[in-house]
């Protein structure tokens, strides 16, 4: 029950009043039904087949006027209303279905809309510390199966408000034997609640599995060239028979349940009813009238009954997605990086004289004893110059770099930009200042003019092109057959690795970043390109901030000054002469190593 108060709740700060107004048209149903049925003594003792004697029930005594009217006029009249209410009650449930329908998809919608909102907003430890396929999952799956547990909730109100001007009625032609019934009902309801249990396990299971096989599939996909190469296909489809297999059972169990619970009652219905008009004739002395109309009305309450106990049993289903997605929402909320709205009026910042880090400290995880990432680190990054960042892999490097981009909070000490530190209230402007390319650039499946004009839609055709002859990626977009507007698939996937390198670092520059971020970019150039890149990049010192990851010692050259890193420290630092002039040194072996390797 807490769990269906939750949806209504989750409902109403959607729908608003939409939800109450379709409550009272259920109840509206169900009074019309029950006219219709009313309708039923008049036109059986009109039609002379059975002698109704409805004297001794109030609110059938007020049909008896139609008994005054000849059998000519009546029969039409009362066959006129009947198909006028059973009409009217059919437009109700259609509208109300409709109603509902959008109710769910417009919840399916907000929930889809909130949930992505959190999750873009959320940090980069977020995002650091969660599975990206779970996200996927919660957002691909789990929200459509919470819309669903949504729309049943609707349907069992719906149920239940139907349910409820209907008995008032059997109420009202026999307060014994509705009793009597209801009590019989309750019963069956308490013997049946274990499949309310078995739905809420079903559904904590089938978002496991779910988990699981998104994951699975996920993880494949994206080292398809892994499998491919090691000739893994054989252990992959072993792995997805099983989980396949799984899903199968669990669907398979579900249909079990369901029809095994829907059986209970139609069965419990007929004996129930067949003991209830024993009952009714031996022991309560019902008259026909009010023995007819009882059966009637249960007749038609049963199913609705029925249709509860199923809505109650999608809904135990569901509940273990829809508490996902609200704990999604909810960490994501307490990973907020901005306090504020995003606006997208909101200027870069700008960067006189340097960015620094003063006694930096980082850990991943703060709440065990873990090891820093970065220890004390003291640096200061000179403003429109180039400052490079070595060291072995592992050292920090990458770290480092988040945290001059506020993708990550040092633990202890300051990040400060032209000596003020950097808040979080400055950390959406300090991010409208830099473009970042990374070792693996991520392109979106879309044409080349797409993915360039991502970061200024207002970019002209001149524009684009220059930046393109800046990263040497010109050359092999003219030769392409749509040029600009050619597709590139998935992550760029019809490109080579340096073409996409290329694009991105094309991308980077035409958003005339004032700090400009490499993170080993030109690793996936030839040598010739690399040059080119290189010849562009002096261009640029004395414009822009660069700041550079280093694998490849020679691509640094003419950078301003050079930072060794070694397991989270800052072990040398200097121009390039200087460092590999002190012999016996971290940086000097490092590039001994590399021109040992080259020759």
């Amino acid at each position: 029950m807490k769990s269906i108060i939750y949806f209504l709740k989750q409902i109403h700060a959607y729908s608003g009043k939409i939800v109450y107004i379709n409550l009272f048209a259920m109840a509206g149903i169900g009074l019309l039904d029950g006219v219709a049925i009313l309708l039923l003594v008049p036109l059986i003792s009109m039609s002379g087949i059975v002698n109704m004697n409805v004297g001794e029930i109030p609110i059938l005594s007020s049909l008896n006027f139609f008994h005054t009217i000849p059998p000519s006029i009546g029969l039409p009249l009362i066959l006129g209303i009947y198909v006028f209410i059973v009409i009217g009650q059919n437009i109700l449930k259609r509208q109300l279905n409709v109603k509902n329908t959008m109710i769910q998809q417009g919840f399916l919608r907000y929930m889809r809309v909130e949930t992505y909102t959190s999750l873009l907003h959320a940090n980069w430890q977020f995002f650091v510390k969660n599975r990206k396929s779970d996200l996927i999952n919660i957002l691909t799956g789990e929200i459509a199966r919470s819309a669903v547990g949504a729309y049943s909730v609707l349907q069992f109100i719906s149920s239940i408000a139907f349910s409820f001007v209907q008995i008032g009625l059997a109420f009202i032609l026999s307060p014994a034997i509705t009793t009597f019934v209801l009590l019989c009902g309750l019963v069956l309801l308490f013997f049946n609640r274990k499949f309310l249990k078995r739905s809420l396990d079903l559904g904590s299971r089938n978002y496991e599995i779910g988990k699981e096989f998104l994951g699975g599939i996920t993880d494949q996909v994206n080292g398809i060239k892994d499998v491919k190469s090691n000739t893994l296909e054989q252990s992959r489809l072993k792995w997805f028979d099983s989980v396949t297999k799984k899903m199968e059972a669990e669907q398979v169990e579900y249909t079990r349940l369901k029809s095994t619970s829907q059986l209970y009652y139609k069965v419990a219905s007929a004996v129930l009813i067949a003991i209830f008009i024993y009952i009714a004739v031996m022991m309560f002395n019902a008259q026909a009238a009010q023995l007819m109309l009882i059966i009637v009305v249960f007749s038609r309450l049963w199913p609705t009954v029925a249709g509860i106990q199923s809505s109650l049993e999608q809904i135990a289903t569901t509940i273990p997605s829809f508490r996902a997605v609200k704990a999604l929402q909810h960490d994501c909320k307490i990973s907020r990086e901005f306090e504020m709205e995003v606006n997208e009026e909101m200027k870069p910042l700008s960067i006189n004289q340097s960015i620094q880090c003063r006694q930096v400290s980082f850990r991943y995880d703060q709440k065990v004893n873990s090891s820093y990432a970065l220890k004390d680190i003291n640096v200061v990054i000179p403003a429109n110059e180039m400052t490079a960042f070595v060291g072995r892999s592992g050292a920090g490097k990458s770290t480092l770099i988040d945290i001059l981009m506020g993708l990550n909070q040092p633990e202890k000490g300051q990040v400060l930009i032209d000596d003020v530190p950097l808040t979080k209230e400055k950390l959406l402007s300090l991010r409208r200042a830099i473009s970042y390319v990374p070792q693996d650039p991520f392109l979106f499946n879309t044409t080349i003019r797409e993915n360039l004009v991502l970061v200024k839609a207002d970019a002209s055709e001149e524009q684009i092109w220059e930046a393109l002859e800046f990263s040497s990626a010109a050359e092999f977009v003219q030769k392409l057959p749509d040029g600009l507007d050619t597709l590139i698939g998935d992550r760029g996937i019809k490109l080579s690795g340096g073409e996409r390198q290329r694009l991105v670092l094309a991308r980077a520059i035409l958003r005339e970043p004032s700090i400009l971020v490499l993170d080993e970019a030109t690793s996936a150039l030839d040598t010739e390109n690399e040059a080119k890149i290189q010849q562009a990049l002096d261009r640029l010192k004395g414009k822009m901030t660069i700041i550079v990851i280093a694998h490849r010692l020679s691509t640094i050259r003419n950078a301003d000054k050079v930072v060794v890193l070694e397991e989270g420290e800052i072990i040398q630092q200097g121009g390039f002469a200087q460092l590999s002039n002190e012999k016996k040194k971290m940086f000097s072996n490092l590039l001994r190593n590399q021109l040992e390797a080259i020759h």
